[in-house]
């Protein structure tokens, strides 16, 4: 693997040096994904990830900028601003920024090297939603495959059900609330001709944001859409993607253990590989391309064991605002 340095020097992140918002403003550039779990192939992408300081006008003007993000080379570079508030609520595409090996990071600034330092001021029991909730949304990519090949229509759209009644579960913490049983999924008879049961729905609602509705509308459009797509997969292509999205199911608890047991941030999962390259070379999945039982064991006692190191953790409930406060008041004021 080349050194990031020489990476970035090629043509196409020459954005990176001529963008407003991250020219002579970087905090640290590093790897992102396999790059950085340390399960890269030799045909794994490139993800670059990074930090760049809010300039004056951002935080004192009209401007706001709030990350960069360039498709062709995979890199996103988030304001200062709003990775603060990301590592707040231990997004586990953010925090682990935190925790890859000194060797992986870039335009490593002082500061950078203070919020490393002081990267435990942002670990709390946030973590339990935002990495059970990443890694409910590999498990469900799995479970839908193996429903696919497995279940009758009937009991497909069951399984559709149950998905989306998952996703509903945060509903009232990400929008307007609305009373139990205003919105009502169920399985009903079907007036189609190639159906005998179908989804259904019942919705009472009365002066609810139309945005708030939109977007939840949103999130169970895209649960059907996922399964739909599924139905028409190209077989060898999608056994590497969701050998992947095992391999990152149990990275995630892995991850998430570390945060409860050693309140560390562990990026690189060097003890963990043997484990993680067999799942996503197939250890686990039949030549039918549905998953052996021993995998999903294994995945229960692994939340056996993060349920286990949740309830004894010492972790506070929230993150440590005030010291966050502070640091972020005297990177700001060392910015202007």
């Amino acid at each position: 693997m080349k050194p990031i340095k020489e990476i970035i020097s090629a043509e196409e992140y020459k954005f990176i040096f001529t963008n407003e918002h991250l020219k002579d403003q970087l905090v640290f550039l590093t790897y992102g994904g396999s790059h950085a779990y340390g399960t890269a192939t030799p045909t794994s992408d490139i993800d670059i990830r990074g930090c760049a300081f809010n300039r004056k006008s951002d935080l004192l003007g009209l401007s706001n900028f709030e990350q960069v993000v360039e498709e062709k080379t995979d890199t996103t570079i988030y304001s200062f601003k709003k990775l603060i508030n990301l590592l707040l609520n231990v997004n586990p595409n953010c925090i682990e920024l935190l925790g890859c090996k000194p060797e992986q990071y870039l335009m490593f600034s002082p500061i950078a090297q203070e919020l490393i330092d002081n990267r435990k001021m942002f670990l709390s029991r946030r973590a339990v939603n935002s990495f059970v909730g990443y890694a409910t949304q590999q498990l469900m990519r799995l479970q839908n495959a193996v429903a696919r090949d497995a279940l009758t229509e009937a009991e497909k759209e069951k399984h559709i059900l149950g998905s989306i009644n998952s996703a509903m579960m945060s509903f009232n913490d990400k929008y307007a609330t609305f009373d139990e049983g205003a919105v009502k999924i169920y399985i009903g008879k079907s007036n189609k001709t190639d159906m005998d049961s179908e989804i259904l729905m019942d919705i009472n609602l009365t002066g609810y944001p139309l945005r708030d509705y939109k977007a939840m509308w949103s999130e169970m459009n895209e649960v059907v859409k996922a399964y739909g797509k599924l139905n028409h997969r190209n077989r060898k292509k999608d056994e590497r993607h969701l050998n992947k999205h095992a391999m990152h199911l149990i990275r995630l608890y892995l991850m998430a253990i570390d945060v409860f047991e050693k309140e560390e941030i562990i990026t690189h999962r060097e003890n963990d590989l043997d484990l993680l390259n067999s799942i996503r070379n197939g250890k686990f999945m039949n030549d039918d391309g549905t998953y052996q039982c021993q995998f999903f064991e294994l995945v229960s006692d692994y939340e056996n064991r993060l349920a286990y190191a949740v309830k004894n953790s010492s972790l506070p409930t929230n993150p440590n605002f005030k010291q966050v406060e502070e640091f972020v008041i005297s990177v700001n004021e060392r910015v202007l």
